[in-house]
């Protein structure tokens, strides 16, 4: 089982999404983070299904949509981990 590694970068954007989510409509927020959680907590199971990123030219990056957001990460084979590269507004 591959560990999940969030990078400052994802966790900064997250929070700054979450924020805006709720300032809007706090229900809305907090199913945002739960769908997010479970998505991220399968992606292991899922990872061939990823397209490959459109934000990097490497075959280890793979893209996730979410709720019109982009969540790119990285397969690290050698660490054994998925690496969350950032979350941007698709």
């Amino acid at each position: 089982m591959k560990n999940i590694v969030a990078t400052p970068l994802f966790e900064q954007q997250l929070t700054q999404i979450l924020t805006q989510l709720a300032q809007q409509d706090l229900q809305a927020a907090k199913a945002f983070k739960l769908y997010l959680d479970t998505v991220l907590i399968n992606m292991e199971t899922k990872v061939t299904k990823y397209k490959l990123s459109t934000f990097f030219n490497d075959e280890n990056i793979r893209d996730i949509e979410h709720q019109g957001f982009t969540i790119p990460f990285y397969i690290d084979e050698q660490n054994n981990n998925f690496s969350l590269l950032g979350i941007v507004k698709k």
